[in-house]
């Protein structure tokens, strides 16, 4: 277990490393220091699903700083505002829901970057400029070492242009949002359905060959150690759900 900065999330996934986080909603900050606690790497806080509660995310961020966790940050689709804030907030990177074009995550790396990558509006006197502690040159560089960009694929057309958005600079990684795209096909097996697996792989290969990281949502360890190299999150409410209903099953 090591820090945002010592742990160069960016780097580790670019370098085919697998790493191990899980996503939780707001609030959560318990679940948070318990991650820390068992040595996972990262956070996923998703404010889509859950409360988009600012002043609680950094609650989360702080707690996870203090146990050496990275956090990631599913925002909302195109809301450049509040990725702006998250990340002045100091989170390492931000998830993106919904990208199904090129242009989609060409907006999503915009957001995220500061110029000339992108078009993120620039303060040091935010929390992750250490409230002013950081020169503009040392915040522009580490902005550009650290932020990660996790594009997800949640719609069949997404699947279809999963190369090309792939290949956008900046993107980071891809994810598969298998409920999602389970319902766009007018299905309702989630992730088991054999046409969304068939839609998951084919983005994996997408991503494999832009030389770009997976996302991989799991709920158990089986699945994790199946998984390819990038981010593997476990989904916290399932695995608490599987936990509680054992201990009520006498």
């Amino acid at each position: 277990m090591t820090g945002p900065e010592a742990a160069g999330l960016k780097q580790r996934i670019r370098a085919g490393e697998k790493t191990l986080g899980g996503l939780l909603r707001l609030p959560g900050e318990f679940l948070v220091e318990l991650a820390g606690v068992a040595g996972f790497d990262h956070v996923l806080i998703d404010l889509e699903h859950g409360p988009a509660d600012l002043v609680a995310l950094q609650h989360h961020i702080a707690a996870a700083e203090a146990h050496g966790l990275d956090v990631l940050v599913r925002v909302g689709a195109g809301d450049p505002g509040l990725v702006l804030r998250v990340l002045d907030l100091g989170a390492t990177g931000i998830v993106v829901p919904h990208v199904d074009t090129a242009a989609d995550a060409r907006a999503a790396v915009a957001a995220a970057h500061y110029p000339p990558l992108g078009a993120r509006g620039f303060a040091t006197y935010s929390r992750a400029g250490g409230f002013g502690a950081a020169s503009i040159a040392d915040h522009l560089r580490r902005s550009a070492e650290r932020t990660v960009v996790v594009v997800m694929a949640e719609t069949p057309r997404a699947c279809a242009n999963a190369a090309e958005i792939a290949a956008v600079e900046g993107v980071d990684s891809v994810m598969v949002g298998p409920a999602d795209l389970s319902v766009a096909m007018g299905l309702t097996g989630g992730a088991a359905e054999p046409d969304v697996r068939a839609a998951t792989e084919a983005v994996r290969a997408a991503a494999a060959g832009a030389g770009k990281a997976m996302t991989t949502i799991v709920n158990d360890p089986a699945q994790a150690a199946a998984a390819p190299p990038g981010l593997v999150v476990y989904n916290l409410a399932h695995v608490l759900l599987r936990t509680f209903r054992s201990l009520t099953a006498l």
